[in-house]
This record gives C-alpha cells, structure tokens and sequence, in this order.
C-alpha cells in the first residue's frame, strides 16, 4: 500500500481471520476534516440565527421567548446531531471526513455499530465543546483562577490524547472501539481476471453464495492471491468454504479461492452494469 502524507500504515486481521491492510488518519486529516465540518455547522448555525432574527421581527415582542427556545433547542440539536447522522450513514463519515478521503471503523475489523458511533460523539462534549466553552468563559479573582487552570489542563488531557497514541485515537475512539482510517478505493485490478480464466465453471457456486461477501471482502481476497502464501491460501479456502457452505471434500485448495474469487467478481460486475453493487458483507441494501 502506497504512503499518503498523514496516514500511518496498520495490518487488521478480521473476525474471519482474513488479514486487512488500512491506513489510520493521523492527527493532521483529522483536524483538517474536523475544521470542514465545524465551518459547515457555523454556517449552518448563522443561518439559523439569522432565520430567527427575522422570525423575531415578523412576530414581535410577544413571541421572543418560545422563539429563542426554539434557536437554541435548534443549536443544541445541530451541535449534537451533525456528527451522529453522517456517522451513522452508510458511508460513516461527515462531509469534512469525506472531502478528506476518510471514515470511521471499528477496531476489531467488525461492523461499526450505532451504540459505538453514539458513544464517541457523546464523548465529544467532553473532548471539544467543554474546553471551548471553559476557553470562552474568563476566570475571576482569587481561588476561581486555579480551578480555571485546573479546568483548562484537565480538557488538555482529552484535546491532546489523539497526539500520545500511535493510532491518534480521541478519548471517544477509545471508548467505543473505533478509529478513523483512510477510505478503501473499491477497485479490481484487471490482471486478476486473465489468471485461471474458467476455473469457476468446475466448482459449481450458487447465486446466493457468490453474494455472501461485497466489495471489501473480494479486495481483501484478491491481495491474498496476489501474495501467493500457500499456508495463508489454504486458511482463508477453508473459511471462506464454510462461510458460504461449500462442500470441498478432504483438502481446501487454492484453486477454489481463485474460482470463487472470478466467479463473485463476474457476478458482482454484472450487478455493477445494473448500478447495484455491495460495499462489503454488511451492506444488505
């Protein structure tokens, strides 16, 4: 896998035992997508400010106080909300992770739940909005200032977590289990298709286990083949031939794992003429 400034090279094994090589962001996409998406909630946010200012002066005086409630449930939704939504989105990640190429993942090379996604936006008040408020706020005379410079080193300790770990992981990464890596180009590189042409005829899938794994999982089989370890080759036939149900008789080989991969990369470029294709064994829609 090619170096990209930022990004730190990582080898996950998934709960298949199938080895995936990623790209973890660094601190610096981070911050870059982080200040995207803080400029597209201020703008957001303005605009919402200014929808009020207007509302105020259609209604009057009368209405001021239900008004401003509803700026501020407003802002406290868009502030709370933004990050949980795109992150829940099939594609796990903002518009500011997006323009910079990135996505947020589980660790553990599994699906990235909605119960991890809300703890790690939930943390983010501690992480970003506390600090900057505690920031704004100035500390008065006497025995307040400690507690402001005890305050302020405290949110220094989750602000700057991200730069004393190898993986940059925020305190939310932590908790939930996730991290943010550089997003997979779903791509197939076409020389795999002219090695073994018309070994899949002699092993018989159905449609339903050609479709069994997505994208993802294909470029994964692919690097395998490409590498050529027979001790590997012969681990990943055996999952990957109970995974799907397959019969292999005594011996897996890896001929079947070149089979299976041609014949669910035809099907899957079938479908992609259609317009349809599946990110990865996930992806349900």
């Amino acid at each position: 896998m090619s170096a990209v400034p930022g990004l730190t090279a990582r080898r996950l094994v998934t709960p298949e035992g199938v080895p995936l090589a990623l790209q973890v962001a660094g601190a610096g996409p981070r911050f870059a997508a982080l200040c995207i998406d803080g400029a597209v909630i201020l703008g957001i946010a303005l605009a919402l400010t200014l929808v009020t200012f207007f509302a105020l002066g259609a209604a009057g005086r009368s209405a001021a106080e239900p008004i401003a409630v509803i700026w501020l449930v407003g802002v406290f939704l868009l502030r709370n909300a933004y990050f949980l939504l795109f992150e829940l989105s099939p594609r796990a990640a903002t518009p500011g992770k997006r323009a910079l190429g990135l996505r947020v993942a589980a660790r553990n090379g599994g699906r990235l739940t909605s119960d991890a996604v809300f703890v790690r936006n939930a943390m983010r008040e501690l992480e970003l909005f506390l600090p900057l408020m505690l920031l704004a706020s100035a500390p008065g005379g006497g025995s307040s200032i400690w507690v402001y410079v005890a305050g302020v080193l405290w949110c220094s300790a989750f602000v700057f977590l991200p730069l004393f770990n190898r993986d940059r992981l925020r305190a939310g990464d932590v908790v939930a289990g996730t991290w943010v890596i550089r997003t997979p180009t779903a791509r197939f590189l076409g020389d795999m298709a002219e090695r073994g042409a018309g070994r899949a005829s002699g092993f018989g899938f159905t449609t339903a286990q050609l479709d069994v794994y997505g994208v993802k999982e294909l470029q994964v089989l692919e690097q395998a083949l490409r590498m050529g370890d027979p001790g590997t080759l012969l681990a990943i036939a055996d999952r990957v031939a109970r995974k799907i149900g397959h019969e292999l008789g005594d011996q897996p080989s890896p001929d079947f794992l070149s089979a299976y991969y041609h014949a669910a990369r035809g099907q899957m470029e079938g479908r992609l003429l259609m317009g349809r294709s599946r990110r990865d064994k996930f992806d349900r829609g």
